[in-house]
C-alpha cells in the first residue's frame, strides 16, 4: 500500500494558533499494511472495501456496513495526537479506517471541510471548561450550527473519491432524512458538487423555524427538500424503504442514478464523528486539565444513537473512557433499553424543544449490537422483530455487557429550560437544549453515582438555532418575530449571532413541496427527471 507523506499545508490551520508538530514518519509507518473490509450488521458474508462501503451508504439486506474490526490506537498515539492541529488528527484517525485513500488525499480533505471558510474558529472543535471536571465539547463552530458539520464537511470528500476509485460513471442520488440539523448540514457539504444530487426529507412541524428556514432557502443547482406529514420516524423508515425498493432502484440506473446515503446510517458519516472524541480527550491532556492515562466520562444527547456510538469506537480503540452517558428527551425509548434490555418504540411521540433527538428508531443502535454480539444472524433477528412487533428484547449477556458502558437518563421540556437558566446564571456560558438535555443527564449521573470523573458534555448546536426555547429559558416572554428574534437573544446575552444564521435574512424559500410518507418515491422520481 502507497504511503504519501504529509504535504505542505500539513501545518495549516493550527489548533488556537499553535504551531503543531508534524506526522511523525514513524507514526505514519506504523499504518502500512492495513487492509479494513466493511460487512453488514445483518449479513458479514457481504463485505466491501471503505470506498465501496461509502459510495453505498446502506447494505442491500437493509443492514448498516461496518467495519470488521475496530483498530487500536498505537501505543504512544495520544502523546503524539496532543499536540496536532484538528485536521492532523483527522487525517491519523481516519487513516486507520481507509486503507484505500492516501495521507495526501486525507490531509487535502480534512484542511477543506475543516479550514477557516467553513469554520469559525481555528481549534474547529473546541473543549470549554465550565469547572474543574466539566467541559463543553462545541460541535457547532461550522457553516449549519450544528454538530453534523463535524462529518458532513468531510463525507462529500470521501463519497466522491470514493466513487472516482469505484470507476462509477452515474451519479449519486443522495437521500436524507433529517430531525433538524442533518439535512442542512448535507445540503451545504453536497451543493454543487459534481455528480451529486441530494435530496432532504424532514418531518413537517417537527423541526425549529430556524432549522426549517435553513433548508428550504438552500442554494445549489443539486439540492432538494421535501417535508414529510408525520414524524422523523416516518420519513427515516420513508428513505430506508427507498433505498430497498428494486424495482426504483432500476428505474433510476436506467435514468443514470443510483442511490446513497449521508445519513448517521453511511460509515463516512460516523467516521469523522470519532476524531473528535480522541481529540477532545487530546486537548484536556494538552491544557493539562488531566494527566495522559486518566479516565473522563463522556455525555451525550442523542437521538439516532450515532453521536454516542462515535464516543464508543473511541473507547474501544484506546481513549481512557469510563463510562458513556446516554442522554434522551421525553422521548426516552434508549434510556428505556439501556435500563432493561427492551427496546419498544410503541410508545407516545412527542414534538420536543430538542427536536433533533425526537426519534422513536435510533437506527445505529444496530452497530452497537452488532459490536456487543458479534453475531450477525442475532442482529438481523433483532430487526426483523423490531419491523414486525416495534419491539426486541436482547439477552441477560447482551443487556449486562451494554450496561457495564453506556448508562441511560432523560428530561423533559420543563427541566430542560431549567438547566439552560441554570449553566447561563451559574457559568455565563449559553447552550442549546440539546446539550440542556445532556447537562440534565449528566447531574442525575453524578447524584446518582457520586461519580465526579471529569466528564465531557457534547454540545451539539448554536443556541441561536433554538431562540424561542432559550429565551424562555432566560425569561423572557415578548419574542420577536421572524428572524428578528436572532437579534432579542444576542441582546439578551451579549453573544454574538452566528454568521451562517444571520445570513439567513433576506432569503426566499425555495422548496415548499408537501408529502405523506407512501409517496416520497414520488418526489425522488420527480428530481431526476
Amino acid at each position: 500500500m502507497e504511503l504519501d507523506l504529509p504535504g505542505e499545508n500539513w501545518h495549516n490551520n493550527s489548533l488556537e494558533n499553535r504551531s503543531p508538530v508534524p506526522c511523525r514518519r514513524q507514526s505514519l509507518k506504523r499504518l502500512e499494511g492495513i487492509t479494513m473490509q466493511y460487512i453488514s450488521t445483518r449479513d458479514r458474508e457481504q463485505q466491501f472495501s471503505a470506498s465501496q462501503a461509502i459510495a453505498k451508504g446502506l447494505a442491500d439486506d437493509g443492514g448498516l456496513l461496518t467495519p470488521v474490526y475496530l483498530p487500536k490506537l498505537p501505543r504512544r498515539a495520544l502523546e503524539e495526537l496532543k499536540d496536532m492541529s484538528y485536521q492532523q488528527r483527522a487525517v491519523y484517525v481516519m487513516k486507520l479506517f481507509l486503507d484505500e485513500f492516501t495521507v495526501k488525499e486525507l490531509t487535502d480533505f480534512a484542511n477543506a471541510a475543516y479550514g477557516p471558510e467553513k469554520f469559525d474558529t481555528p481549534a474547529v472543535a473546541p473543549v470549554r471548561g465550565l469547572d474543574s471536571n466539566t467541559f463543553c465539547l462545541e460541535l457547532w463552530h461550522g457553516p449549519t450550527c450544528a454538530f453534523k458539520d463535524m462529518a458532513l464537511q468531510m463525507l462529500p470528500h470521501l463519497l466522491t473519491a470514493s466513487l472516482r476509485k469505484q470507476e462509477e460513471e452515474k451519479t449519486v442520488c443522495i437521500l436524507v432524512a433529517t430531525s433538524g440539523d442533518t439535512g442542512k448540514g448535507a445540503l451545504e457539504g453536497f451543493k454543487d458538487v459534481d455528480h451529486t444530487r441530494i435530496l432532504v426529507f424532514y418531518p413537517k412541524d417537527g423541526v425549529s423555524a430556524i432549522q426549517e428556514l435553513q433548508m428550504v432557502t438552500q442554494e445549489g443547482g443539486n439540492v432538494g427538500v421535501c417535508s414529510v406529514v408525520g414524524n422523523f420516524d416516518d420519513a427515516q423508515t420513508g428513505v430506508k424503504k427507498l433505498f430497498s425498493d428494486e424495482k426504483l432502484r432500476q428505474e433510476l440506473a436506467q435514468r443514470g442514478f443510483f442511490l446513497s446515503s449521508a445519513n448517521s446510517i453511511n460509515w463516512g458519516r460516523v467516521l469523522p464523528q470519532i476524531v473528535y472524541y480522541i481529540s477532545a480527550y487530546c486537548d484536556l491532556v494538552r491544557d493539562e486539565k488531566i494527566q495522559l492515562g486518566d479516565p473522563i466520562n463522556v455525555c451525550v444527547p442523542t437521538g439516532n444513537f450515532g453521536n454516542i456510538l462515535a464516543a464508543y469506537y473511541a473507547k474501544d480503540m484506546g481513549v481512557p473512557i469510563n463510562k458513556l452517558i446516554c442522554a434522551s428527551n421525553s422521548n426516552n425509548v434508549l434510556t428505556d433499553f439501556l435500563r432493561t434490555g427492551v427496546y419498544d418504540r410503541n410508545r407516545t411521540f412527542y414534538n420536543t424543544m430538542s427536536p433533533s433527538m425526537d426519534i422513536l428508531i435510533s437506527s445505529n443502535l444496530e452497530r452497537l449490537l452488532y459490536a456487543i454480539t458479534g453475531e450477525d444472524q442475532q442482529v438481523r433477528e433483532y430487526m426483523d422483530e423490531l419491523n414486525r412487533n416495534g419491539r426486541y428484547e436482547v439477552s441477560e449477556r447482551v443487556k449486562e455487557k451494554i450496561q457495564r458502558l453506556f448508562v441511560g437518563y432523560c428530561c423533559d421540556d420543563t427541566v430542560t429550560q431549567k438547566v439552560i437558566s441554570t449553566i447561563y446564571r451559574s457559568f455565563d456560558y449559553l447552550i442549546d437544549p440539546h446539550t440542556a438535555v445532556g447537562f440534565s443527564a449528566l447531574t442525575q449521573y453524578r447524584e446518582e453515582t457520586g461519580d465526579m470523573t471529569p466528564t465531557v458534555v457534547a454540545s451539539t448546536a448554536s443556541p441561536f438555532k433554538f431562540c424561542d426555547n432559550v429565551l424562555g429559558a432566560l425569561g423572557e416572554t415578548n419574542l420577536r418575530d421572524g428572524l428578528d428574534i436572532l437579534d432579542q437573544l444576542s441582546e439578551k446575552t451579549g453573544q454574538p449571532v452566528p454568521a451562517p444564521l444571520a445570513g439567513l435574512r433576506g432569503k426566499q424559500p425555495r422548496f415548499q413541496r408537501t408529502e405523506e410518507k407512501e409517496h416520497m418515491v414520488d418526489a425522488v422520481l420527480d428530481m431526476l427527471k
